[in-house]
């Protein structure tokens, strides 16, 4: 059973201002969530990842680096529609996090900072406490030892050493749990076809531990996760769309059959 139930949005909703002009918010009036993973489709500008976004704040999940939500600046423009959605729950839950393919990038680049700025610290503690005892420089150097050792060991080793999918997969692996609600922006940016087979691999292990995924995405891979809820936004309102019907999955068929009816006319 999902944690997050439906979604509502009041209407009238003010016309005529982001993010309040798109055709899709604008037809919108509630989503029933009926399965632990639900997948927001459709062309860019439809809405869906607009939508993913004011949820996870309505939510007050935390993001990649952050401390939530709440008080990201990139997700300024999206607040007025998170404060107008009402989220039904049948467990609320305060587990899982909000995640877009750029968060993740930061979030990676920030760590890197952090373990450098230690580094440097523990450097300059050493040189500081070089002619004092044994017992003061370890003092001296303890908070900081610890401080460095927790970053490292919070990821079998080092983001920076993985490739973009490695440390995404990886990263997923480290800080999920059971019972949590996980909203992913398009996930499949850094991941290979492979690797986005090893994203649904960790998926279904994280459903049989109760927890639930809202997804918005291109890949008409990630869209194949079984008995999943496909809701494309380029209808109005989002509606169910079974996965054999959905363009991204036609034309990507159509071209992998026959490569060469699309590309001579490019």
């Amino acid at each position: 059973m999902p944690h997050l139930r439906a979604i509502h949005l009041p209407q009238p909703a003010p016309a005529g201002t982001y993010p309040f002009n798109i055709p899709a918010l604008q037809a919108l009036d509630n989503l029933t969530l009926t399965t632990p993973v639900t997948f927001f489709v459709g062309e860019n500008g439809s809405g869906k990842s607009t939508l993913l976004e004011a949820i996870g704040i309505a939510a007050g999940l935390p993001t990649a680096g952050s401390e939530g939500t709440a008080h990201d600046p990139t997700l300024a423009a999206v607040r007025p529609l998170a404060d107008r959605l009402k989220l039904v729950w049948n467990r609320r839950t305060r587990r899982g996090f909000f995640l877009r393919a750029e968060d993740f990038f930061g979030y990676v680049k920030q760590l890197a900072h952090m373990r450098a700025e230690l580094e440097r610290d523990l450097a300059a503690t050493k040189e500081a406490y070089k002619d004092r005892s044994e017992l003061a420089q370890g003092l001296a150097r303890m908070p900081l030892a610890r401080e460095l050792h927790a970053l490292q060991n919070q990821y079998d080793r080092d983001l920076n050493t993985f490739s973009h999918g490695e440390s995404f997969l990886e990263f997923f692996q480290a800080r999920v749990v059971p019972n949590g609600l996980y909203i992913l922006d398009e996930p499949e940016v850094p991941l290979s076809p492979m690797r986005q087979l090893a994203l649904l691999a960790l998926m279904k292990q994280i459903v049989a531990e109760n927890g639930q995924f809202l997804i918005a995405t291109h890949s008409p891979i990630l869209m194949a996760f079984p008995n999943a809820t496909i809701l494309s936004f380029d209808e109005q309102p989002p509606r169910p769309v079974a996965y054999n019907d959905l363009e991204h999955v036609t034309l990507t068929r159509l071209f992998l059959n026959n490569p060469e009816q699309f590309l001579r006319h490019l």
